[in-house]
């Protein structure tokens, strides 16, 4: 996964939890038809954000989302911006060995102090070797 959709990464324990920064600008081509009078960032856009940071502290090789549970959207994300994703796993070391074929783990994403986004569970599983892994 690709670092540049992140502008800044604040923290990185591997395997454990990732911090960083995400500034949402006006000239995003989403926003000249996601609601013109209204632009807010889509959820998708959002979610791959979310992916980029788990990428940071997955074990290698475990970059492809394969499974997305309790996602939860409670703010709209406006241009100007500034997101602050925090991805922490969600599984012990003991667990995570029994399970090498997975990373497990869960995100929050705030705005301003204030919760936007919470994912209670992001699996990465194996690439396939597909480039967009």
């Amino acid at each position: 996964m690709t670092p540049a959709l992140l502008d800044r990464v604040l923290a990185t324990e591997p395997g454990r939890r990732a911090i960083a920064l995400v500034n949402v600008p006006m000239t995003l081509p989403v926003f000249q038809s996601h609601f013109p009078r209204f632009p807010v960032l889509p959820g998708v856009l959002l979610l791959d954000r979310v992916h980029a940071v788990a990428a940071l502290i997955a074990p290698p090789g475990l970059v492809r989302p394969v499974l997305l549970r309790g996602a939860r959207f409670r703010r709209y994300i406006e241009p100007g911006d500034q997101i602050r994703i925090t991805v922490e796993a969600v599984a012990d070391v003991a667990s995570a060995e029994a399970h090498a074929d997975r990373f497990d783990c869960r995100a929050l994403a705030e705005v301003d102090g204030r919760r936007a986004a919470t994912v209670a569970l992001l699996r990465l599983g194996p690439s396939t070797g597909d480039p967009h892994d």
